[in-house]
């Protein structure tokens, strides 16, 4: 037996709740993991609100993020007693996921724990600083460089927000955040940014070309945000789109794109070839030291993950949330 949030549904109601789990239930697959920590992102929240179509079959276990350690293994490429990590792949949409303390999953999906974190580290991180880094990636394929210019990141209070914040400033970049926590401003500063600018300035209906503010910018927002965002880019620079927390929606026209010749970059963190991530994971190591781990982080317990997902949902929450599965 293992313990695991599991949502299940009906035609009368939607519910997530804790529970204890045989392990004879779990899905197909080649590895098996005892899970050390997972962590809780937006699209999880959303999965345990019963917010948008996140899950796609019942009964599930939500988490797209987890590290620990394999248990049983019919591949080649992990031996028992290897540490590893997943972000993505439908893990927590589809199949059960990492909020729990074990799951049988595709060796595809995994990649080797980094050997400069421990597994708590990489749930620190997640799936947001995972994310983060595929985004300012994309900006220096695009030829974005410090000199450039400022670099806005949008939904900054949050994980993907938090991580762009301090992966750019440590790679020299003058950022600009955007949040709508300005009481949030002096967090903001310690990662890194150099100006604050409440979200209102781009969570409106705004004309297809603006003044032009920044070289590039990471948007987790979506919807008039990205639009403005866009607008609001000087003539050939990037704009790396990863969220909608805003919305889906993107109420925009060519002009940026055919007039100023910016780039809009997507990025994909869910079935990002392994190679990209594994060099992820590794500029990840590179820059990303324990303190600030601990500054942008918190942890909480299986148990605390619903009321939690709540916070998370409604704007309250900052940064990262692990997750210790086994308390």
């Amino acid at each position: 037996m293992f313990n695991a949030i599991l949502i299940e549904k009906d035609e009368t109601r939607y519910r997530a709740h804790l529970t204890q789990l045989n392990e004879s239930l779990l899905p197909e697959g080649d590895v098996t993991v005892k899970i050390s920590y997972s962590s809780l992102n937006y699209k999880d929240g959303l999965a345990i609100r019963g917010k948008g179509p996140v899950v796609r079959q019942f009964p599930m276990i939500p988490g797209i993020d987890l590290a620990g350690t394999v248990i049983e293994s019919q591949s080649e490429q992990y031996q028992l007693g290897q540490q590893v990590l997943l972000n993505g792949w439908g893990v927590g949409e589809k199949h059960w996921g990492g909020l729990a303390q074990i799951a049988r999953l595709n060796s595809q999906w995994l990649i080797p724990l980094p050997s400069k974190f421990t597994a708590k580290d990489t749930m620190a991180i997640g799936t947001a600083g995972y994310t983060a880094m595929l985004a300012v990636t994309a900006l220096e394929k695009n030829g974005v460089t410090p000199a450039k210019g400022k670099v806005l990141v949008t939904g900054a209070n949050g994980g993907v927000g938090s991580f762009a914040i301090a992966i750019l400033s440590k790679l020299g970049y003058e950022v600009v955040a955007s949040t709508g926590r300005i009481e949030e401003s002096q967090y903001l500063k310690t990662l890194g940014a150099s100006e604050i600018i409440d979200r209102t300035e781009l969570s409106q209906a705004g004309k297809p070309l603006q003044k032009e503010r920044w070289a590039a910018a990471i948007d987790s927002v979506g919807s008039q945000t990205l639009a403005n965002v866009c607008a609001s880019t000087i003539y050939g620079g990037t704009v790396a789109a990863c969220g909608l927390a805003q919305g889906m929606d993107f109420p925009s026209s060519v002009a940026p794109f055919i007039l100023r010749g910016v780039t809009l970059a997507g990025i994909d963190s869910v079935m990002c070839p392994y190679s990209d991530r594994v060099a992820a994971w590794d500029r990840l190591a590179n820059i990303i030291a324990q303190p600030l781990l601990e500054k942008i982080s918190h942890e909480i317990t299986l148990e605390q993950v619903i009321p939690t997902a709540e916070k998370l949902m409604t704007g309250k929450i900052r940064g990262r949330i692990i997750v210790d599965v086994n308390r």
